[in-house]
């Protein structure tokens, strides 16, 4: 065979190994390609929370509390209802919260809490209500000044999260402070009333059902 013969025979040897190394090549790059898109799906279900963090904190941005049970399960006067409104009239879709609708209503607030942006609540029940003396109670209900002063004194001018209420001290719309303790699911305000349903949004509020009607120094 001569040099030109030799030659051409290498070339057409190399044109025919060619296809089968990039054949080869493809190959592994697919291989590689799969594995980084496994990779990536694995990441991407690792990379965000786990189903259990997840829901932890999803439980943890809901209302807690023994009365929340009590609080409807459907409606304007349910968690979902109460949402929409503004926090006047959200209370007035809860039966537990008449008595201070009521009160707020007698004390024309009901458009200075309704059109309140960004606020804490510390909302008492009936029960809380029916705790004081009647005769206290029925004063108080016909003495405006002074039924302003109580109600603006459950009513802080920020929006408070549960954590923030583990140790605090709050500037009220009365211009006086509560405090505030407790930890996990179990809330106390002024050492005395306890929350019994926290963390309840409306449209423009957090509410905190409390069991005790708190009382601004003189």
């Amino acid at each position: 065979m001569n040099t030109r013969t030799r030659r051409t025979a290498g070339i057409l040897a190399a044109a025919a190994v060619l296809p089968l190394a990039l054949s080869a090549c493809s190959g592994s790059d697919s291989g590689k390609s799969g594995s980084k898109d496994k990779a990536s799906a694995s990441a991407t279900r690792s990379g965000g929370m786990s189903g259990s963090s997840a829901s932890k904190a999803s439980n943890m941005d809901q209302p807690f509390g023994p009365a929340c049970s009590s609080v409807p399960k459907n409606g304007a006067g349910s968690f979902d209802g109460m949402a929409k409104d503004p926090v006047a009239t959200a209370a007035s879709n809860n039966p537990a919260l008449s008595t201070l609708v009521t009160a707020v209503k007698k004390a024309g607030l009901v458009d200075t809490l309704n059109n309140a942006q960004n606020i804490t609540v510390f909302a008492p029940t009936n029960d809380a209500f029916a705790k004081l003396p009647k005769a206290t109670l029925d004063k108080v209900l016909n003495d405006k000044a002074q039924l302003t002063k109580i109600l603006t004194y459950h009513v802080v001018g920020q929006k408070l999260a549960p954590k923030d209420l583990e140790n605090g001290t709050f500037p009220t719309l009365e211009k006086s402070k509560l405090m505030t303790s407790g930890m996990g699911e179990s809330y106390t305000v002024n050492n005395s009333s306890k929350v019994v349903c926290g963390n309840v949004k409306t449209s423009n509020a957090n509410v905190y059902i409390v069991d005790s009607v708190l009382m601004p120094k003189s």
